[in-house]
């Protein structure tokens, strides 16, 4: 080498993935690497679609563009581009914009393509960065869609708030002076109520009430709410269900910081889903229900044409079963009586977590006060068997394990249900292990919440068990990721001979896993998987680094499995045929899996061994 060549290996080696690999790979690159001086004058010409490269900033500032003409991302010392177009053979979309002229190194497609042949490493590094990549444009380009839209990014004003004690008067003036028609009454900076403009009208001016008396006396106490990281459609549902127009907003501690009223949300979306969840929460029949009920394929497969992130599906598809349950619910008390004493309505499974498919079955049940009469179960076994089947009626599928609310085993007062869980927890055997999986994840429907909050309060205490988290880790890792010697797949046979991997049993059902246990250790009360990755950021149980990666890997199966049950390409439920993904698609499985692989690792070790 040449001294100029020398100095440039140290710089060179020093740079991932390079930093990782033999002296052998960075001298190959250091060799047949041409070097540029780039300006502003000359970055037109780099970027050319019948010739891409690979670049390795070494001095300067550029703007990747996109052709909209939105910054991707802001390029300097150290970073690369022009890599995707060379891993996926696709043209090139982006431009680049010199803020500060520098030196660049570049290196041709036919020696990047014979570096990903010889270093399995560099190509990882390249189809990660590349993922990465697309990740990063998608939240750019998320705000475009409503559903995807955190309740924070559409606030524009703080809390408007009121203590108990004041006046009726007072709330009336605060509301004129903010131009608000909403107020929060607030005790030591918690929420305890909420008044509207309605209020006023309905349980003051209609009613003649004093406008000295306290505005406690008119407020709707202990008022749903929502927290700022929730997602638009989530607010969306929670207004639809309970026929609310405002809506609190707190932070993670429970502090108020605003309000979101319907007519805020509304401007967001004119979507079909949304409008359906509306209807189906107003309908007056059974026959409405089915017929509703209906819509929902195709309605899913227009709604997944027009949304970035298809895993959203799961989060819409949970919405409509929760709201048909709901409705359902409802239905039932019309026609035979309001229920006789407090009870909560709960799912598990894929349905609590909100990541149902369009082949989810039923997961549900009842949780009910201790001691009830004979009277009161039968009340609440036609209950749950009303429901349960015209869910069957309406298209969402019988539970073949039996794990519906039409069930004895499933339906139970809470000591039976907390002794049931404690019997799986102190003994944790394969069949144990089997039911914490599903009844783990768990939501709150319809009913008292306050029951159920109870009852979620004794599963954490109780769960606390060192044992039981050694059980759980040795049990995920007995399930294997379909990538064997060689870094090649392990696929299963149709009858037909048409190979298949299952992305939910090989790849989602292990993440879940990994995360459930890690959730549960950590005290989360959350069921769904991206949620519980969010919460997860809080604790020092698994780095962000990992967190980021379970996340990624997620989403990317997710998308996957649902675009094939989308597409029905005529496979296995959560099956897809590996060999009719591109080449970057298939390196970024390969990739996901390998992730999957490391974390549950690292899950039995870290638990098996006590170390946490």
């Amino acid at each position: 080498m040449s001294v100029e060549q020398q100095e440039i290996a140290q710089y060179v080696c020093m740079q991932a993935p390079f930093s990782l690999l033999d002296s052998s790979a960075y001298e190959y690159f250091v060799n047949h690497l041409d070097i540029i001086y780039l300006t502003r004058e000359n970055q037109t010409q780099w970027l050319q679609s019948e010739n891409p490269k690979l670049f390795l900033i070494r001095s300067g500032l550029y703007d990747l563009v996109d052709a909209k003409g939105d910054v991707v991302t802001r390029l300097a010392q150290g970073d690369y581009f022009g890599f995707p177009s060379l891993l996926t053979g696709e043209a090139i979309q982006n431009r680049l914009a010199v803020q500060k002229e520098g030196i660049v190194y570049m290196l041709s497609q036919t020696h990047f393509d014979f570096l990903r042949r010889e270093y399995k490493s560099f190509e990882q590094y390249f189809v990660r960065a590349h993922a990465n990549r697309l990740l990063s444009s998608h939240y750019k380009s998320k705000n475009d869609s409503w559903s995807e839209r955190k309740i924070s990014e559409l606030m524009a004003r703080t809390a408007i708030t009121l203590a108990p004690d004041a006046s009726i008067r007072q709330s009336a003036k605060k509301m004129k002076q903010h131009g608000v028609s909403s107020i929060m009454i607030t005790q030591h900076a918690h929420l305890v109520g909420v008044v509207t403009d309605r209020d006023l009208r309905n349980r003051v001016l209609a009613d003649e009430v004093n406008p000295q008396d306290a505005v406690s006396s008119i407020m709707t106490a202990k008022p749903k709410f929502i927290f700022e990281n929730n997602r638009v459609f989530s607010a969306l549902h929670l207004m639809l269900k309970h026929n609310i127009h405002h809506l609190p907003v707190l932070d993670e501690n429970h502090k108020p910081i605003g309000m979101i009223t319907s007519t805020d949300l509304l401007r967001q979306q004119k979507s079909d889903p949304v409008q359906l969840i509306g209807r189906i929460y107003k309908a007056h029949t059974i026959t409405d229900l089915k017929r509703y009920a209906k819509e929902i394929p195709e309605l899913l497969r227009g709604f997944s044409y027009n949304i970035d992130d298809i895993s959203l599906i799961g989060k819409l598809l949970s919405g409509l079963t929760d709201a048909l349950t709901s409705r359902l619910i409802h239905l039932f008390q019309e026609e035979h009586g309001a229920a006789p004493t407090s009870f909560s309505f709960i799912c598990f499974g894929s349905q609590a977590r909100e990541e149902q498919t369009l082949h989810s079955d039923q997961d549900n049940g009842l949780l009910l006060p201790n001691d009830l009469s004979t009277d009161q179960q039968a009340y609440f076994k036609s209950m749950g068997k009303f429901v349960c089947e015209n869910l069957v009626e309406c298209g969402i599928r019988r539970c073949p394990g039996n794990i519906m609310a039409s069930s004895d085993e499933c339906r139970m007062s809470v000591n039976d249900w907390s002794e049931r869980f404690f019997r799986w927890i102190k003994s944790p055997t394969p069949d144990a292990m089997l039911n914490c999986k599903i009844f783990f994840d768990l939501r709150f429907i319809e009913g008292s919440n306050a029951l159920y909050t109870a009852f979620c309060e004794q599963l954490i205490r109780i769960s606390r068990n060192d044992l039981f988290y050694a059980a759980m880790a040795t049990d995920i890792s007995s399930n294997s990721v379909p990538i064997g010697l060689f870094n090649k797949f392990k696929t299963e046979k149709t009858d037909e001979n048409n190979k298949y991997i299952d992305l939910k049993k090989r790849g989602v059902v292990i993440i879940n896993d990994i995360v459930r246990l890690y959730a549960l250790k950590a005290g989360i009360k959350r069921a769904n998987t991206q949620e519980r990755l969010e919460a997860l950021l809080k604790h020092k149980l698994l780095s962000k680094e990992d967190i980021y990666n379970l996340k990624d890997c997620w989403r990317f199966l997710t998308q996957l499995r649902l675009s094939t049950q989308i597409n029905e390409e005529g496979l296995p439920s959560n099956c897809i045929n590996p060999n009719k993904l591109n080449s970057l698609e298939r390196h970024q499985l390969k990739e996901a899996f390998y992730l999957v692989k490391q974390a549950q690792q690292a899950a039995a070790f870290k638990f098996a061994r006590g170390s946490l």
